[in-house]
């Protein structure tokens, strides 16, 4: 049987050595981190305790049901900021219940309203906007509320805000982008459960005397002011502030609700040009009213031509209007960062839970397992990967040190991959991550082995240990694909049904059957090959570890020696008989 036609095995030796220092140059950047991330049960972490609270005017208790779809919300909200082996999960069961929300590390204020938030969406027609301060003027008197159009107030009884964080514009499809104020930037409050600051809606704040004075001394500056967690009436008029207190607005009745948004997505700068934006897409119903919406208020004056984007009573956004948007899709724009854009699309695009939520308490947390069983980890995986490199090392002799070589180049792609991964994803490490890369060693051993059993088997046969390597090669690979498939399957299932620190196993377990498969291919074979081409390899000697006296060949592939010639028989002689 001749030997198949294999590659160059200097030149993919080579491309691995590239891969590798690449990839090491990007793990050890000066200025980043160079170790990975560890998961909450190693380094701990931040939690949030959310207490859910039906809607005013139901009745029963919460279901299971409801529980259920807003952990399944809050959890893709969580894997928004990445592969993080957070935990979601609930405790106890109907009004009592609570929603526990654990992440690893510390979460920016961002990120901590955004898991908070009760993502009770909906878009209102701006008729006043004042400075958050109590100092800002009173607004002035409305037509009354009826089911026309939203009522609009002169602009001269519009005072412009001082100073605000929701200036933007928003425009239909992929038209230009309209010019965007230029707002100040300001932090986001943290996480509170204080009362007051969101009015009780009414239905016309011309009727009620005592709105008109609570608008004017509404103080948006105060913390209490900012904690939402208010049901509101969508048909009622609200007076409220935005997120950063910067700004109070009334707000009339809603026009679109959160529920009619199909999707939302940030994108990056147009051609290199302005901020961040997000991207908007509304179903049918969502549609017509977008544009019943946008076409009446591109008609008004500033701040009468902006719409107030709600989320649990707070203005997340105010963008204007310069034109009628149809067609159901849409874009916001302004002076947006990645990572503001990417939490207002999350809020948009999960933006209607089923029950109302609010934060109970926000803690940070320590580590459940900590350093010394990291450290018990490592230790039991090294002396499981000092077992096997002892024995490829007896059984395998010189095949045994390019097994352990592997084993090494292995080792530092997965880390250097974990380190990147770290950063460019929130990857972190749990102890069921750890084990995953243990259970790994013993998968990534297994494909060294069926390819020298095979080179065993082919020298038993009679080949010589050069042709076996060859003819080793061409039937061990489909094994090792095969089984490599398997393993990366069964992870790739696992990380899809599973949760928390399970799925961190399986992402883990199926990264390094990846590598492993790698490794096979530009690293074992070609070196195995090289090795292979050397006198002292192809004389078959016991230091080799494939010498056919040591496999057991049924054929040698020495000579015979040379056979003796057959003895002749002595002659026979016949003796005379004396008589």
């Amino acid at each position: 049987m001749a030997a198949p036609h294999q590659g160059n095995p200097g030149r993919t030796l080579a491309l691995l050595a590239l891969f590798v220092v690449l990839l090491g140059a990007w793990t050890f950047w000066p200025g980043q981190q160079h170790t990975p991330l560890l998961g909450l049960d190693l380094r701990g972490g931040t939690q949030i305790t959310l207490s859910p609270v039906l809607d005013p005017g139901a009745s029963g208790t919460i279901t299971d049901d409801q529980l259920n779809q807003a952990v399944s919300i809050i959890r893709a909200r969580v894997d928004g900021f990445g592969v993080a082996e957070a935990s979601v999960t609930t405790q106890g069961s109907g009004n009592g219940a609570s929603i526990i929300v654990a992440v690893p590390g510390t979460l920016s204020r961002e990120q901590q309203q955004a898991i908070s938030t009760t993502a009770k969406l909906d878009f209102r027609p701006v008729l006043q906007d004042a400075s958050g301060s109590p100092a800002g003027p009173a607004p002035s008197a409305s037509p009354k509320a009826s089911t026309a159009p939203a009522p609009a107030t002169s602009k001269a009884a519009a005072p412009k805000p001082t100073t605000s964080g929701n200036g933007g514009a928003v425009t239909g499809g992929l038209g230009a982008v309209a010019p965007a104020a230029d707002p100040t930037p300001s932090p986001s409050p943290s996480p509170t459960t204080a009362a007051g600051g969101l009015l009780p809606p009414i239905q016309s704040p011309t009727d009620d005397a005592a709105f008109q004075a609570k608008y004017a001394a509404l103080d948006c500056t105060a913390a209490d002011a900012l904690s939402g967690g208010k049901a509101v009436d969508p048909k009622q008029y609200l007076a409220t502030c935005d997120q950063q207190g910067q700004v109070k607005y009334l707000l009339g009745p809603s026009s679109v609700l959160g529920t009619q948004i199909t999707g939302a997505s940030a994108a990056p700068p147009q051609q290199g040009i302005g901020g961040w934006q997000v991207n908007l897409t509304f179903n049918s119903d969502g549609a017509a009213a977008f544009l019943k919406t946008t076409t009446e208020l591109s008609q008004k004056q500033p701040p009468q031509n902006q719409f107030g984007i709600v989320l649990d009573g707070l203005v997340v956004s105010a963008p204007s209007v310069t034109n009628p948007i149809p067609g159901g899709t849409a874009m916001i724009t302004g002076s947006f960062t990645q990572e503001s854009a990417t939490a207002l699309a999350n809020v948009l695009k999960y933006g209607a839970l089923p029950i109302t939520l609010t934060a109970s308490t926000a803690e940070t947390v320590s580590a459940s397992l900590g350093q010394d069983q990291l450290e018990a980890g490592l230790i039991a995986g090294g002396i499981g990967l000092l077992l096997v490199v002892i024995y490829l090392l007896f059984y395998y002799r010189a095949l045994g040190i390019i097994a352990t070589a592997s084993l090494v180049v292995a080792g530092a792609i997965t880390y250097g991959l974990f380190v990147v991964l770290g950063r460019q994803l929130g990857l972190s490490l749990s102890l069921a991550s750890v084990a995953g890369a243990i259970v790994a060693i013993g998968i990534t051993a297994d494909s060294f082995i069926v390819y020298f059993e095979r080179i065993r088997d082919e020298v038993r046969e009679g080949r010589s240990l050069r042709t076996a390597c060859d003819t080793g090669w061409a039937r061990a690979r489909r094994t090792i694909l095969a089984a490599d498939f398997v393993s990366f399957l069964a992870a790739a299932l696992l990380f899809y049904v599973s949760v928390g620190n399970v799925r961190g196993f399986a992402f883990t377990l199926g990264l390094t059957t990846v590598v492993d498969v790698g490794v096979a291919f530009f690293f074992t074979r070609p070196l195995v090959a090289i090795v292979a081409q050397t006198r002292w390899f192809a004389a078959g000697s016991s230091w080799t570890g494939m010498s056919p006296a040591r496999v057991g060949a049924i054929h040698s592939s020495e000579p015979d020696p040379p056979a003796r010639p057959a003895r002749r028989p002595a002659p026979v002689r016949l003796a005379k008989k004396e008589s």
